[in-house]
């Protein structure tokens, strides 16, 4: 509801500045007998609202306040001193240029009303989202929420669960030869191999997007999971001969980390990621 009343008042603020502006232009062309001095009081007018749209309502009531007392002051010493009888464009100007920073008021403040309900939804999303956009996988809060379950499953009815923590060898070195498109597009043909590599009750997470690291949740014991481990390594192996020679000129390599699941070492989900980096460091 909020949002939408954001919304309205921006579009309401929008339409009264563009039917405003319409106003001045068939003022300022009605009366070529004060052409010039409408023409800088004009601008004096949009001088304030662009003003009071990059700094705030204040310094613009302000700038209003020194406009009238300034303008008025003129038009009384035109009218009192010199003579000059009240024209119609004097009391227009008073009017409509506080008018016109009301309008800019009023059109800043929804806009920034409607970049702070963006803002929210952005980090609601981001909160909530528990699949990679890039690849569709599971990301790191799904991994949380189901390694919980398996690692309770796996305590309860004594079947071993490993996790296999994978990442691109010499990634950052790799990732400065390759385009942003290129890397990404990379990414997404890693996760498809790794799918095709598992069996349909294995799980494959995406656990860190920005530097690519993917997460294996597999009931089996570590010493079955080698048999993956070893599947995943000659995958890649065909891969660079055929399919990633070809398509992004470079071999890729990966280094991969199993580790079973101990309730002793292995009390929380983010301890098993730990544990299974702890065992990449042996495979070099």
């Amino acid at each position: 509801m909020k949002r939408y009343q954001s919304s309205l008042m921006s579009d309401a603020a929008f339409l009264l500045l563009f039917v405003l502006c319409f106003v001045h232009i068939l003022f300022t062309a009605g009366d070529p007998n004060h052409y010039l001095i409408n023409m800088i009081l004009l601008n004096v007018s949009f001088l304030i609202a662009i003003i009071t749209y990059f700094t705030g309502l204040t310094a613009g009531l302000i700038l209003n306040i020194v406009f009238i007392f300034g303008y008025g002051t003129y038009t009384i010493y035109q009218t009192v001193i010199v003579g000059q009888p009240l024209q119609a464009y004097n009391y227009y100007w008073l009017v409509m240029t506080p008018l016109l920073t009301a309008i800019i008021a009023l059109l800043t403040f929804s806009n920034r009303r409607l970049q702070q309900d963006a803002d929210q939804l952005q980090k609601r999303n981001a909160t909530l989202a528990t699949l990679d956009e890039r690849t569709n996988l599971k990301n790191s809060r799904s991994f949380q929420s189901d390694a919980t379950i398996f690692m309770a499953l796996s305590n309860r009815y004594k079947i071993p669960l490993t996790l296999l923590v994978m990442t691109v060898k010499h990634w950052d070195e790799l990732s400065r030869m390759i385009s942003e498109a290129q890397m990404t597009e990379m990414i997404y043909d890693i996760s498809r191999m790794s799918e095709t590599s598992i069996r349909l009750n294995d799980s494959l997470y995406m656990l860190n997007a920005e530097r690519p690291t993917w997460g294996l949740l597999l009931f089996t014991d570590q010493d079955s999971a080698k048999i993956v481990v070893d599947r995943l390594k000659e995958k890649v192996e065909s891969f660079n001969t055929v399919e990633f020679s070809n398509k992004y000129k470079l071999d890729m390599k990966l280094t991969i980390g199993a580790a079973q699941y101990t309730p002793e070492e292995v009390p929380t989900p983010l301890d098993f990621i730990a544990k299974a980096r702890q065992k990449m460091e042996y495979d070099v």
